[in-house]
């Protein structure tokens, strides 16, 4: 795993530790889907592999996951979600991942569908 940042990655004003920190810990769960977006983003920056299979549909989960090294990610904003709520059961969550990769800068657009699997938010796939 990367070394773990002191501000959030995930873009929102808080302390590493006290934000998606927290989820990627285990101290506390995901209570929306974007929520959940933002820790699994973070957990690319941070390179934590077991977090994002933890919260991987169990449908469409991999059996394991190797992370590119090349990709440096450097922002993320949330352009829309749907549903996702505290209320919901399923939700989206459309977003724009920006990197480098070969000190190229780059964007991961994605419309991603999250579920409740066992009470607790997971990624299933991107929407198509």
């Amino acid at each position: 795993m990367a070394k773990r940042p002191t501000k959030c990655p995930c873009g929102l004003p808080a302390p590493y530790a006290d934000c998606c920190g927290s989820l990627h810990a285990g101290r506390i769960t995901a209570t929306t889907a974007e929520q959940l977006m933002r820790s699994r983003y973070s957990a690319f920056v941070v390179r934590d592999a077991p977090y994002l299979l933890r919260t991987w549909y169990s449908e469409t989960r991999p059996r394991d996951l190797a992370l590119n090294d090349e990709f440096v990610w450097t922002g993320l904003e949330i352009l829309s979600t749907t549903g996702g709520s505290a209320f919901h059961a399923e939700g989206t969550v459309e977003f724009r991942a920006h990197y480098l990769a070969d000190n190229q800068p780059g964007d991961q657009h994605e419309n991603s569908r999250f579920v409740r699997e066992d009470g607790h938010w997971v990624y299933v796939e991107p929407v198509r």
